[in-house]
């Protein structure tokens, strides 16, 4: 159901035309046999949570499986550091104060993402005390309820220049409240998104029991110190939009002999049970080796890769290592992995180990001392080390390049996502794009020009009118958007370039891209098979914690 204002498709002209369209979502996900979901608490579980909930990280808490600790000095994840980290805006988040819909400088945010349940139980906003905003949730619920009752869902509302887009997920419903250019299927995909981020630390079959057994449970108590990861994760889509536009990553420029070099060193270091290796550096993919037998079944979705990454940005995890549950929810969002995370050598370098096995924390912490040695072999440590310490020097690696790497004149920015990959049904979607600089430097200028991505990509992928390619002249800059079989890409350029300057630029950036894509995507994923697990172990234990889908 839709409400209010025009929703009318534009009207058939020339492809100049860069309108806001607005179409409906696309969900995807692929199940695999990972760890079943445990059995969740039981009542008195969810009627009191009391302070030792508070005191664990939220991937170790109920309803997932309370495990023995491990004998080791593991870091574990640390909500209070994420909460009182210096790194996030002190005003923003659930927890911050304020909220009240009164409040000017609450109503002045461009956009609003809230969470609540289907009781209408505050459980997140983008911005200000969820408590103070109790009214203005209930409302949001009793619009739902009011729209269910006729036997309908409610989609969305246009309200002068206000899109409100309305998501139900299970017992979970989430609210976009926008005055930015997003469509509406734009806007639902990062409210897919912040709830994958929810379910990754519950799985949905969890949240789900919860919710049956009691319809007012307050979901905070379980992910207290999980707001700020979701405020990051909204923060990533503002500032780096490419990523969940275009459903894909974005790697680290990298010479290949050096990646496939890295590629070999997780293939040989493996152990059982041992599903998922990635290295990562500054929220970008490195490289990444999937065990075969997950492979075969399915890849891994960017959302998912993306996911974790955003997980791993934790301040908590910027120093030694840490062990926790985490689910994949367009792999299973029913299951879940044991995560063993690690800066390697004090470096903001990652590595993320994927296991099965919720023992292995031993034997992921062997392949880490491995990867750290091997790494150390190659120089790729100390490259990566000094691409990120010294950005604005000369280095083997940079985690950003110059959109004057190109030598295209009149060029200011791109976002370039290749179609025609070796392996494509197995291989990981991948983008990339230059960092921005004059004149986008300032944060308005930057969100001005996502706003502008923003619509390019609603009018290309508009279901009414679907463009291939869109050629836009501003005031401040020149758009040229352009879709085909073998690539999807969103360009920049000055607002004195011409038509025939225009194509002369981009057919200069596409053979730029070909010549680089050895060093700007990881073309052959690396493919891995795991040790035998030990004999000892029972078939069902194996059954339990191996890739078995069961019955």
């Amino acid at each position: 159901m839709e409400a209010g204002g025009d929703t009318a498709a534009p009207a058939p002209g020339d492809a100049e035309d860069v309108e806001d369209t607005r179409s409906p979502s696309e969900e995807a996900g692929d199940s695999g046999g990972v760890h079943e979901d445990p059995p969740d608490p039981g009542e008195e579980g969810l009627e009191d949570t009391g302070s030792e909930i508070k005191d664990q990280p939220p991937g170790l808490r109920s309803p997932l499986p309370q495990l023995e600790a491990p004998s080791c000095t593991c870091r574990l994840w640390d909500p209070a550091a994420s909460e009182n980290s210096s790194l996030d805006d002190p005003e923003s988040g659930s927890g911050g104060q304020g909220g009240d819909p009164s409040d000017e400088d609450w109503r002045s945010k461009r956009k609003h993402v809230f969470v609540l349940s289907e009781a209408g139980k505050p459980i997140y906003s983008r911005y200000g005390s969820v408590e103070a905003l109790s009214t203005t949730m209930g409302v949001m619920t009793a619009l739902v309820s009011f729209v269910q009752s006729a036997g309908d869902a409610i989609r969305a509302i246009y309200a002068e220049d206000h899109k409100l887009v309305f998501l139900q997920q299970g017992p979970l419903l989430l609210v976009a409240v926008s005055r930015t250019p997003q469509s509406v299927a734009q806007l639902r995909g990062e409210l897919l998104a912040v709830h994958a981020q929810i379910v990754s630390t519950l799985t949905r079959a969890s949240v789900a029991r919860i919710f049956a057994r009691k319809q007012n449970y307050d979901l905070r108590r379980l992910l207290a110190g999980s707001e700020r990861t979701l405020d990051r994760l909204l923060d990533s889509v503002e500032r780096d939009p490419g990523a969940l536009l275009l459903g894909a990553v974005r790697c680290v420029p990298l010479a290949r002999p050096l990646r496939d070099a890295l590629g070999s060193l997780l293939r040989r270091c493996t152990a059982p049970g041992l599903a998922l290796s990635v290295l990562a550096v500054g929220g970008q993919l490195v490289t990444a080796a999937q065990e075969r037998n997950v492979l075969a079944e399915c890849r891994l979705d960017p959302a998912d890769l993306q996911l974790l990454l955003n997980w791993v940005g934790a301040p908590a995890f910027a120093a030694g290592e840490a062990w926790a549950p985490v689910c994949l929810p367009r792999f299973n969002p029913d299951g879940f992995f044991y995560a063993y995370v690690a800066r390697l050598d004090a470096t903001p370098v990652c590595l993320l180990l994927l296991s099965t096995d919720p023992e292995a924390f031993h034997d992921m912490a062997t392949c880490r001392r491995l990867v750290e040695d091997g790494m150390h072999t190659l120089g790729a440590m100390r490259a990566l080390g000094e691409a990120i310490s010294f950005s604005n020097t000369p280095s083997a690696i940079a985690l950003a390049y110059s959109v004057q790497a190109v030598g295209a004149s009149g060029l200011r920015h791109f976002l370039y996502k290749p179609l025609d990959i070796p392996d494509h049904h197995r291989q990981l979607p991948q983008f990339t794009s230059p960092e921005l600089e004059a004149p986008y430097s300032r944060e308005e200028e930057r969100q001005r020009l996502s706003d502008l991505y923003h619509r390019l990509h609603a009018r290309l992928h508009s279901t009414s009118r679907p463009l291939r390619l869109i050629y836009h002249v501003g005031e401040k800059e020149t758009l040229l958007a352009w879709v085909t079989s073998k690539f999807e890409l969103y360009t920049c350029l000055s607002p004195l370039v011409t038509k025939a300057g225009a194509i002369l630029v981009v057919t200069k950036l596409l053979r730029w891209v070909k010549k680089e894509e050895d060093r700007l995507f990881i073309r052959y994923p690396p493919k891995y098979s795991t040790p035998p697990a030990v004999p000892a172990a029972s078939m069902d234990q194996a059954s339990h914690n191996g890739l078995f889908p069961g019955p």
